[in-house]
């Protein structure tokens, strides 16, 4: 029988009973629909994780205190301090593979300004940290390695902070105070939007370190040291050349280290990885509607064998083989299972497209995705049909004429 005569005769036995193909098609378009959604949100997620990650910096490298075993005991990251400044200019000196390197000495304060006040964290940096971060003023201008090597106290604010102080008018200029010592505003940061962790990165003051350090937190000990590379491709060489100058800054010789480094990358794979798992278990669940829409159609075309026997037999009596019954129904199993994927992608789309729009999140539906979920669904016809088909292809023509 010619493909053209089986597509046609599987169509008009499909369009014979609408409301019933419908409800056979029903399960797949629920199943793929779900699928699409679910990988949609998933890899959307994703998509956010990275660029929030990517926000934080360019290749960044992160020096943080402790990984210390005093005792035989590990006590974990940032449980025991020993980096100063001291260690941020050994590094900013010796390394070789390093496009910047920043202190960070941090502080929480009460910032007061002509309008109000509010209570932000204060990170002391060098000049290197606009690189590092790829972030640049909006309004005004950084401050310069003359203000940190004098200590002088002027202030470059976070978008959040210049909403909250400075409501409607330009902050350059103007003088903010931070605890009990005005410094003066130089600049305001670009909006960058919240991190992988949900913190508002614009609810910042940056200030020189060294005016930090000395009027701020009065601490020698510092938070972290930011370093980044040229090119994410020397992020391995150059984490490794981290830890062997802060390993000979630090005297530690066969001791265990007493700071932890990560990279992005490392970071950016942990927290992919927990949405990768989450996603595809969420399509493994929205699967199992493939699989109800699938016994579905099996049933429906044991059902449509059982009514058009009779059918058959006249079939099969005019010359019609066993073979050209399986093929008539497979095509007609696999048919419904198309036209209910290609369905089901639809509204896939349009349910991401919605819950994007209601929630707020990050939707994002790989080509893959699109591609298995239509195979899936050819696949379930095929899986499905067989048996209902073979069934039909079995039976005997003179007691197919015969059944009434």
């Amino acid at each position: 029988m010619k493909q053209s005569t089986l597509l046609k005769v599987a169509s008009t036995s499909i369009l014979k009973n609408k409301l019933r193909t419908m409800l056979t098609m029903l399960g797949i378009v629920i199943g793929v629909g779900a699928v699409i959604v679910m990988v949609a949100v998933g890899n959307g997620a994703q998509l956010q994780i990275k660029n929030q990650i990517s926000s934080l910096g360019t290749n960044l490298i992160i020096v943080m205190p402790g990984s210390g075993t005093p005792g035989g005991v590990n006590q974990g990251a940032g449980s025991y301090n020993r980096l100063t400044v001291a260690d941020a200019d050994q590094l900013k000196r010796e390394g070789t593979l390093f496009a910047g390197v920043s202190p960070v000495v941090s502080a929480r304060v009460q910032a007061i300004g002509p309008q109000g006040n509010w209570r932000t964290s204060v990170n002391g940096v060098s000049t290197d940290y606009l690189a590092i971060r790829n972030w640049s003023p909006s309004s005004g201008a950084f401050f310069d390695d003359m203000d940190v090597a004098s200590g002088r106290k002027v202030a470059v604010i976070g978008a959040t902070v210049a909403k909250n102080l400075f409501p409607g008018s330009d902050p350059v200029g103007a003088q903010i105070q931070l605890g009990k010592v005005p410094f003066t505003i130089v600049g305001v940061m670009a909006a960058k939007g919240q991190n992988a962790g949900g913190m508002d990165q614009d609810d910042v003051i940056l200030v020189p370190y060294t005016t930090a350090q000395n009027r701020l937190s009065g601490n020698v000990r510092i938070g972290q040291i930011l370093v980044s590379t040229q090119s994410a491709d020397e992020m391995a060489a150059a984490q490794t050349e981290v830890t062997q100058i802060m390993r000979e800054a630090h005297r530690l010789q066969g001791a265990d280290d007493d700071f932890t480094v990560r990279n992005q990358t490392e970071i950016t794979e942990a927290m992919s990885g927990t949405t990768r798992v989450m996603s595809a278990l969420l399509a493994a669940i929205a699967s199992i509607s493939l699989l109800v829409g699938g016994i579905g159609i099996m049933n429906i075309m044991l059902v449509s064998v059982t009514e058009r026997t009779r059918e058959i037999g006249i079939r099969m009596a005019i010359g019609a083989r066993g073979s050209d019954v399986l093929t008539q129904f497979l095509v007609e199993s696999v048919v419904m299972s198309l036209i209910g994927g290609f369905i089901g992608l639809a509204a896939g789309f349009g349910g991401a497209a919605l819950l994007g729009r209601l929630t707020g999140w990050a939707t994002s539906t790989p080509v893959s995705a699109v591609a298995i979920a239509v195979g899936f669904s050819a696949a379930v016809g095929v899986f499905f049909g067989f048996y209902p088909a073979r069934k039909a292809a079995g039976l005997n023509p003179i007691q197919a004429l015969r059944y009434e």
